[in-house]
């Protein structure tokens, strides 16, 4: 058996993952957001600055937890719960607005053609698509909620150690 981790100790590792997740947030939703943007899609564009959004409040509630303010728990639990909502609100905008279109439009001749080798009708060929489209966004939705709920669960089981570490010092 192991002796408990150190208030100390805790404290580094939720500032140590809050720096890590805040910065990955920030840099994969950003550089969606310039993709987004540069491909004129204004809504996926502000969809990836809202996202970028969440990972600059979880970076600005490390540097408040470094500074010794016990409210950047806060800022860390309520980034997390910011982006659950953001990207959870951008599956459902996707899910509610497929476009078989949109989608014809990705798919290739050679992609068609492979389908239709594969003997498939196109009528089969459009529901997979379809399926596939919604089963990626639903996969979206479940990973994310996952995920950010095992973050937030991360922070708010150690905000005890983490306070406990900031009064010390």
């Amino acid at each position: 058996m192991q002796p408990p981790v150190l208030p100390d100790a805790t404290l580094a590792r939720v500032l140590r993952l809050a720096k890590i997740d805040g910065t990955g947030v920030l840099a994969v939703a950003g550089a969606f957001a310039i993709g987004h943007a540069f491909m004129g899609d204004r809504s996926g564009a502000l969809i990836g600055l809202a996202v970028a959004g969440a990972g600059a409040v979880e970076l600005h509630g490390a540097a408040l937890l470094r500074r010794g303010h016990a409210f950047g728990l806060r800022w860390l639990a309520g980034g997390q719960l910011y982006l659950l909502a953001a990207i959870l609100g951008y599956v459902a905008l996707r899910l509610v607005s497929y476009d078989p279109a949109l989608i014809n439009l990705v798919l290739t001749a050679d992609m068609r053609q492979h389908y239709l080798d594969a003997g498939l009708r196109p009528e089969e060929m459009d529901l997979i698509v379809k399926w596939s489209y919604y089963a990626t966004y639903g996969l979206v939705g479940l990973l994310t909620f996952v995920y950010q709920g095992l973050m937030l669960r991360f922070y708010l089981r150690h905000w005890a150690d983490v306070r406990d570490a900031l009064d010390e010092n």
